[in-house]
């Protein structure tokens, strides 16, 4: 068989069997937490029908049937594989009786418009200015740089995100405190719109660019520093290769960590910014899956994971056919035998 064959179908059956072992932790973990998940939907019962008990007890023996509650645990299981294969998420909990489908892709829009732009806007910053960091090693450029670096990458995300919020929206009221577009407003294509959506936007893509970017210029720093000091660029050197050449291709090898870790944040992008979305109350995934937790919803939990872990791990192996691509040990066989 073909080396890059053999080896692309070695890592899609480990991915399939990692799927599968995720789709087992995601079905366990919430049944493990103490709780009736059916407990706010059956008070919301209670509440409009008091004077029937009677009428209680019937509608929440039909919920335990309707979510499969009433049945072992391993039938649980079986019909939550059944109904993944088919494409059914299950309906919701929390949001009764909304299908889980229709709110992960209802929440999603904003989770995608607002993570995309941030990530790649980080990291194309944070590698370029890790890179000029790396470059100018042993200067003030690179001290200050660093420094930066080193303070942005090591605050507390929710903390950074405070400040922003504080300073722009309360103090000096440039931006609005909360939420995606203001109170009353429908979404719409309208100019209007649009620019109350971005006046909204503002903060928190800012706020992700800026905790994330450190982070990636640390990271590329550190593998253009130690590519300057591969034997190759020796070697080169000593050939009168001109540095703006060699530069280019210490910046390529260098960038091959930074890919895997762009795929990854990518993947996990349908989880939406959790800590983005509660300080800002952005309408996001992150959002949904706050909620999920708190209610215990199951449906939801699930259906939210199995999203973001199908997405993480088509991610990585996207990345192993760039890398089956890029690098031409995988190509001729020799990663791996």
């Amino acid at each position: 068989m073909n080396p890059f064959i053999r080896f692309i179908t070695r890592r899609l059956a480990f991915l399939l069997m990692t799927f599968f072992a995720f789709l087992l932790i995601i079905f366990a973990l919430p049944r493990a937490i103490p709780g009736n998940p059916l407990a706010s939907l059956l008070y919301q019962i209670i509440q409009q029908a008091q004077s029937n008990p009677d009428l209680v007890k019937a509608v929440y023996k039909k919920l335990l049937e309707e979510f499969g509650m009433d049945k072992p645990v391993h039938i649980q299981l079986i019909e939550f594989l059944g109904r993944l294969g088919g494409g059914d998420l299950g309906t919701s909990i929390a949001f009764y009786p909304r299908k889980v489908a229709d709110l992960v892709f209802s929440y999603l829009p904003w989770s995608l418009g607002l993570l995309i732009p941030a990530t790649l806007t980080s990291w194309v910053l944070g590698n370029l200015l890790g890179a000029l960091a790396a470059y100018k090693r042993k200067t003030l450029t690179d001290n200050f740089l660093l420094t930066a670096f080193l303070t942005l990458s090591q605050t507390p995300y929710y903390w950074l995100a405070m400040i922003l919020l504080y300073a722009f929206a309360v103090s000096f009221k440039f931006f609005p405190l909360n939420g995606a577009y203001s109170p009353g407003k429908t979404p719409t294509l309208s100019i209007p719109f649009i620019l109350d959506m971005l006046h909204h936007y503002v903060l928190p893509f800012f706020s992700i660019i800026i905790g994330a970017m450190g982070g990636w210029a640390i990271g590329m720093r550190v593998m253009v520093i130690y590519e300057l000091g591969s034997d190759y660029v020796s070697y080169v050197d000593s050939l009168g290769l001109p540095d703006r050449k060699i530069l280019q291709y210490v910046f390529k090898n260098s960038m091959l960590p930074q890919i895997t870790g762009l795929a990854i944040n990518l993947g996990t992008i349908l989880g939406g910014a959790l800590i983005t979305e509660l300080v800002f109350s952005y309408p996001g995934t992150g959002f949904l899956i706050f909620r999920a937790l708190s209610t215990l919803d199951y449906p939801l939990i699930q259906g939210t994971f199995v999203l973001i872990i199908s997405t993480l791990l088509l991610a990585n192996f996207i990345v192993d056919l760039i890398y089956a691509f890029i690098d031409p040990r995988i190509k001729t066989g020799y990663v791996g035998e």
